[in-house]
Order: C-alpha cells, then structure tokens, then sequence
C-alpha cells in the first residue's frame, strides 16, 4: 500500500511543479505571471504578475527581458494633462517593503514589442520572462499565455500600442 501511495505521489508531482506558478528571489515572491492570448493583428503583448516583498527595506524592478522580445518595457497607466488614461515607458518601479506591487491591466505591466514567435503566444502556452532586481537580483519566470484575465485580475483591457 505505501508503495502504490509513493508511485502516485511521484507521479503527481510534476504537474503539482506545473501548476505551482509562483517563483521567489531575496525577499521578492512573484505570483502567477500570465498574460492574454495574443490577437491576430495585435504588434505587442503585455504580461502581468503580482511581487510581494517580505522585506524590510524597498527594492526596485530595474528591468526585464524575454528571448521571444528584442524590445521587453515596463510601462504604467497614467493620467495625461487632458483626463485622458495614457500608457507610457517608465525606467524602473519601486517593490514597497512589506507590500505587493501588482502589474495588471490598466495598471503597470510589462511590453513586449514586436515579438519574435507569435506561436509561443497563444492559449496554453507558456514564455519566459526574466524580471532584473536592484537587491534581490534577477529572477525568470514562465509567464502562462490564458484566452481570459484571471478571475481575480482587474478586468483586461485591448492595447494598442
């Protein structure tokens, strides 16, 4: 009997690592990256993710970079001089101590422009992303590719950029 427990164990345990979508640096905890299946004539895609810092002391998402993407950005929703929502470039974000940072739609996200493989971008599939740390250093993470935003995201928005 153990030994039948132990062959199921083992066999469930890579898709228990599958589906275990959350990665850790330093003090940093990223949670579940994801972003939409991208449409047909859509030229970029954005990705999201959630990084809570159990630290004590801020740190900063410096940069990020991805081998489907010659152009990775961080960008943030802003509110322009008119009223109107913008999207726009920012250099870095700060990872508040002992707060999370969320990259969702209509909120700070990553760009990729111009991707390279348009096939790694659709529904099921997955791409890595590799997020560069002031103080906990670089982290890469397999960002999941859904056809809808998570349940528990803002709703997404279509970007034009």
């Amino acid at each position: 009997m153990l030994k039948h427990a132990l062959v199921m164990a083992a066999l469930l345990l890579p898709g228990a690592f599958a589906n275990a979508h959350e990665y850790s640096v330093g003090d940093l905890h990223i949670a579940h990256p994801w972003s939409l299946q991208l449409p047909p004539n859509a030229p970029n895609v954005a990705a999201y993710f959630v990084v809570h810092n159990n630290g004590q002391a801020d740190d900063r998402l410096l940069s990020v970079d991805s081998p489907i993407s010659d152009d990775a950005q961080l960008h943030e929703h802003a509110m322009s001089a008119s009223g109107a929502m913008k999207m726009q470039q920012v250099p870095s974000v700060v990872v508040p101590a002992g707060k999370d940072l969320t990259f969702a739609p209509s909120a700070y996200h990553v760009m990729l422009m111009q991707p390279k493989d348009r096939s790694l971008l659709s529904d099921g599939k997955r791409f890595p992303l590799t997020l560069h740390f002031e103080k906990a250093g670089d982290v890469t993470v397999e960002v999941a590719v859904q056809k809808q935003a998570p349940t528990d995201q803002p709703q997404a928005h279509e970007h034009a950029h």
